[in-house]
């Protein structure tokens, strides 16, 4: 893989990564639990296969990584969990967006778990966090819809970020695809007893877009991301990926006629502005991080 086709690859990734939400909505007759489970056996079969072609040499797990990989999976269940539940309340955009606020999170728990101190640099990504919410929320209702979709893709975020810091902790000994293997395969196990009474109630067709959304906006998404960071920095790729949310608001627009206000344009552009800000600030050419998508 050259560095044009790599560069290719990571925009591919994103643009699977931003039709999460999309893949979701039109899941209409299966619920969020349901749709997660679904995401999450597609997604094993799909690392599973990508591991066995490409990957390196597995590593055996020792108790540690065993209980951080148990503790990931379940913070990456209810992150996926909450998502869903606010693409199914708020629509796409507004989950997107909500969702796309975990730098902030990230931030403000790194200083109070790692105590790590607040750089000026991040003091500003919370601000323009904070301001493309204030633009985003059409108005603080509890009994709006957007409001209510709101508030569950920001716990969505929260749940990202902890999730962030836990694969952080432990990072660097186990390779990226066989961690999230293992977190995709807590996630489906976890959620199997609350899925499985619902199953048979599944439309055929919404199998289908459980399965895309199980096998390309995971399973191929995450293995194009690792694959091309063999060639591409992992700066550059954090930026690319800040195009994830642009992707997803964009096909959202198109199938679902979400239109999105000038408003939510504007509270948008900071947020993303504020996701490259992080992925910039984070990301060292060294590095090999797991793919941060939804």
């Amino acid at each position: 893989m050259n560095h044009r086709t790599a560069l290719g690859a990571l925009h591919i990734g994103a643009l699977f990564f931003g039709l999460t939400g999309v893949f979701g909505k039109l899941a209409a007759s299966a619920s969020p639990v349901i749709i997660v489970f679904g995401r999450a056996a597609f997604a094993v079969l799909a690392l599973a296969l990508f591991a066995s072609v490409t990957g390196p040499g597995w590593q055996r797990l020792n108790g540690q990584d065993a209980r951080r990989l148990l503790l990931g999976g379940v913070l990456l269940a209810g992150h996926w969990v909450s998502f869903f539940i606010a693409v199914k309340v708020g629509g796409v955009a507004i989950a997107t967006l909500g969702f796309a606020s975990f730098p902030a999170f990230t931030v403000l728990l790194e200083g109070l778990l790692f105590r790590e101190r607040i750089r000026r640099n991040e003091a500003l990504l919370v601000l323009l966090v904070s301001l493309g919410l204030v633009l985003v929320t059409p108005a603080f209702d509890l009994a709006s819809e957007a409001t209510g979709g709101l508030l569950w893709a920001l716990f969505s975020g929260l749940l990202f970020s902890l999730l962030s810091l836990t694969n952080r902790a432990g990072s660097g000994r186990l390779p990226a695809v066989q961690a999230a293997l293992w977190q995709n395969l807590v996630v489906s196990l976890s959620l199997l007893a609350f899925a499985a009474p619902g199953l048979g109630a599944v439309a055929p067709v919404d199998w289908l877009w459980i399965g895309l959304l199980g096998i390309f906006c995971t399973g191929v998404a995450h293995s194009l991301f690792v694959a091309s960071l063999a060639v591409i920095k992992a700066r550059t790729a954090a930026v690319v990926f800040g195009m994830e949310p642009v992707y997803g608001i964009a096909v959202a627009w198109l199938v679902f006629a979400e239109t999105p206000t000038v408003r939510m344009l504007l509270g948008g552009a900071l947020i993303i502005l504020a996701i490259v800000l992080s992925s910039r600030l984070a990301a060292e050419p060294a590095q090999r991080p797991l793919a941060e998508g939804v």
